[in-house]
């Protein structure tokens, strides 16, 4: 069935705590729902987030959306849309002037997989229906209390994985987060930590050394140094012997394929992107390195997860977005579960759409309290 209108809600709340890194802090979500509708009257939904500046008012996203995109879709099946192939030449090769990328990607393999009667994990060719989840708190900014009630209460619903930030400053308040996190985490459980590129080459290699050094294992080390330093992320890879670098974060679809041929990475980290991700799971496939997937919004990237036998790991971080959609993925005990619903089985809330749309741009002060995260009752 082709595709014959869309519609954008935007969104735009409180978060239930400041989430960010040794680089930036978020406290507000700007966040957009797009909705694909076909022929049949199916829907595909992705969404659209903004960390850093909000998204501008909700007829101003409908029009760019109709103006740089829609003329491009309209009238076409979804899965021919899913699977196209472009040249990239030239003036084609830029970006759109809002994030839809990732959410056009979503809404389009959401709406294929439904139109063919499948779980997108099935579509995709998976062959399980379940990943372990990693309990992610994106805590830089937490304080120190707050930070080990998180991770406490992770570790008492069943996570045996947890990834903290790092790259402070003052490397003494990352050797006492480490700490922190060994009190309220049970003995033996995997540790990550990521330090969002704050080293240089050689200072991480240290850092790693003294952490390891301190009595702390590390299942891998995330963005150590700058995405383009691939001279100092394979040193760091054949030296630090006693863990894993998993980089790629940060770089396009070539940029990974370019991070794999310097080999570079003992593992690649991937976000929402539903076709790219496929892509660069075959290659990661072909040279036998692992990949995990990083945040997803709604954690939709468990359906890529489960189709790609190079993923082990879902970052799951507690964020409160689950009131946006009727029912959000299960995760429980550390695993997280692809919905059996046909397309990614995320349907956006009319509730939600009722309560918590906010067509034009507010002032932060003016959000008013955040939305209830059912999933960190803390």
């Amino acid at each position: 069935m082709t595709l014959v209108a869309f519609r954008i809600t935007r969104f735009q709340f409180a978060r239930d705590r400041v989430i960010g890194d040794s680089q930036v802090r978020a406290d507000d979500a700007n966040v957009a729902a797009l909705e694909l509708i076909s022929k049949s009257g199916a829907v595909g939904l992705g969404f659209i987030q903004t960390l850093f500046t909000p998204l501008p008012g909700e007829e101003e996203i409908s029009r760019v959306f109709a103006s740089e995109i829609w003329p491009v879709i309209e009238g076409q099946p979804a899965i021919a849309l899913a699977h196209r192939q472009s040249r990239p030449r030239g003036g084609n090769q830029r970006a759109f002037s809002l994030p839809f990328h990732e959410a056009l990607q979503v809404a389009l393999w959401d709406l294929a997989a439904k139109e063919a009667g499948l779980p997108l994990h099935r579509l995709l060719g998976g062959r399980r229906d379940r990943v372990k989840a990693y309990a992610s708190g994106l805590d830089y900014h937490l304080s120190d209390d707050q930070f080990q009630s998180l991770f406490a209460y992770a570790a008492s619903i069943g996570y045996r994985a947890f990834k903290i930030k790092v790259g402070h400053p003052d490397f003494e308040r990352d050797l006492n987060r480490m700490r922190l996190l060994k009190a309220v985490v049970p003995a033996g459980s995997d540790i990550m930590i990521d330090a969002n590129e704050a080293w240089s080459a050689k200072e991480a290699l240290m850092k790693i050394e003294w952490i390891q050094k301190d009595g702390h294992d590390l299942l891998w080390v995330e963005d150590p140094i700058l995405r383009s330093d691939f001279d100092g992320l394979r040193l760091l890879r054949r030296s630090a012997s006693r863990t894993q670098i998993n980089t790629g974060e940060y770089l396009d679809l070539t940029g990974k394929r370019l991070l794999l041929e310097a080999e570079a990475a003992d593992m690649i980290n991937v976000h929402g992107q539903v076709g790219d991700v496929m892509k660069i799971g075959w290659l990661a496939a072909e040279k036998a390195v692992p990949v995990s997937l990083g945040n997803t919004f709604l954690e939709v990237g468990v359906h890529m997860a489960c189709a790609l036998p190079e993923v082990e790991w879902l970052e799951y971080s507690f964020q409160n977005f689950d009131h946006l959609v009727d029912e959000p993925v299960r995760i429980e005990n550390g695993w997280a579960y692809a919905p059996e619903r046909p397309g990614h089985g995320l349907v956006l809330s009319e509730t939600a759409r009722r309560d918590w749309a906010r067509p034009s741009l507010l002032a932060r002060q003016d959000l008013g309290p955040a939305p209830a995260n059912p999933r960190l009752p803390i």
